[in-house]
């Protein structure tokens, strides 16, 4: 059993090497990012003023964090990798959000 986790722990780590860590929590893989203007209608569906959303930064939109542990993968190809400092709308939208930096 150890053996195991020893031979995929490289791998996972390669993973997390991939980005680098944000400054404001984890990695995020979000579909779109854009301008709060962008997604004024699904913003009022999260209760969020785009004057809010605006004044934090870019919006990523429909997001999840990377997971890494057990598959190893990061963002699909379809995907962003970003850090939002405000993940609080369960992925649908996030605020204040800058691209991640991939390390190559």
């Amino acid at each position: 059993m150890f053996s195991r986790i020893l031979a995929v722990l490289p791998l996972a780590l390669l993973a997390v090497a991939k980005y680098q860590a944000c400054s404001n929590g984890s990695v995020q893989c979000c579909q779109s990012l854009q301008n709060a203007n962008e997604v004024s209608n699904l913003l009022a569906h999260v209760d969020v003023a785009v004057v809010q959303a605006a004044a934090q930064g870019l919006v990523g939109v429909t997001c999840t964090p990377i997971t890494i542990i057990g598959t190893g993968q990061g963002c699909a190809a379809s995907q962003q990798a970003v850090c939002c400092n405000n993940n609080n709308f369960n992925g649908v939208v996030n605020l204040g959000c800058t691209p991640a930096n991939v390390v190559a």
